[in-house]
């Protein structure tokens, strides 16, 4: 189930009246792209143009337009320069359009589409790193599946936005994962933490393989890998600590915003290199 913040359905049912807010064109620095879009209501907004002056001025139109009634305002176009009190030096053109129901039908379609294709992680260990983990990455738009092999751990994780998953054998829910998933790995067993990365390793179609622990964990689990795997080969796609070495702090809170920063980037970036893929091939055979 998406997070709240995601829960378009709630707020269009919650009001009657909403303009759309959209960005139609934009040249320059700009606070966001064109097809940024965000939904005014009298009480609240739902998503964002890029927040600042601009998203204040699109807000105050808006709801000028709810106020007045009458058709849909026409596009301005808005400099941001210092007449406006920003500096990015761009310009942006906005659309503003009353929310009927075939809209909201559309609206509601997009969102569930964009939720449907977040790329996924997957969090093995639901431990103090694991929870940690999943409520800094609950933050950003990626589908997040926390999965331990103990309930007692699960039952305890309250981090809204997330799936979560009880298995006797994790490393079935690494091979039934789609291609492009990322998999960090922490639990409570190194031998169980060796199993489940060499299977992600193995695809050799994730966006990150990543697994707690020290330079001595890592070179153990590299024996391991072509002792019991007999896969030397796959290792330089592990990232082993999870974060990084040059904060030196191992509270799981620390070790969680450090490892969402690179999960993020590794997924986020995976996906636009698989949305650029079929335009190259498209060329390599015209």
């Amino acid at each position: 189930m998406p997070s709240n913040r995601d829960d378009i359905r709630d707020f269009l049912n919650r009001r009657k009246h909403v303009v759309l807010v959209e960005v139609k064109s934009a040249s320059g620095s700009t606070p966001r792209e064109a097809g940024a879009w965000m939904l005014v209501a009298v009480d609240c907004i739902f998503g964002t143009i890029g927040g600042g002056q601009l998203e204040f001025m699109a807000i105050d139109h808006a709801r000028r337009l709810l106020s007045e009634g009458g058709a849909d305002a026409d596009d301005i176009s808005v400099p941001l320069g210092p007449e406006i009190g920003q500096c990015c030096g761009g310009r942006v053109a906005l659309g503003f359009k009353r929310v009927d129901r075939p809209l909201r039908s559309a609206l509601v379609e997009k969102v569930d589409l964009e939720i449907a294709q977040r790329p996924h992680v997957y969090i093995f260990g639901a431990g103090h790193v694991g929870d940690a983990l999943a409520m800094a990455l609950s933050l950003v738009p990626l589908r997040i599946v926390l999965v331990d092999t103990r309930e007692i751990e699960l039952s305890a994780t309250r981090v809204p936005g997330i799936e979560t998953c009880l298995t006797a054998m994790p490393e079935m829910v690494v091979r039934d994962a789609p291609a492009g998933s990322a998999f960090v790995v922490l639990t409570h067993d190194h031998a169980l933490d060796f199993l489940i990365t060499a299977e992600a390793l193995a695809r050799g179609d994730a966006a990150y393989v990543g697994m707690i622990g020290s330079k001595t964990k890592k070179a153990t689990f590299r024996s391991w890998l072509e002792r019991e795997a007999g896969r030397p080969d796959i290792f330089d796609g592990l990232v082993c600590p999870v974060g990084g070495t040059a904060v030196k702090d191992k509270r799981p809170s620390v070790i969680a915003a450090l490892a969402a920063a690179e999960i993020m980037t590794s997924a986020l970036n995976h996906r636009t290199g698989e949305e650029r893929l079929p335009k190259q091939k498209a060329r390599l055979h015209a």
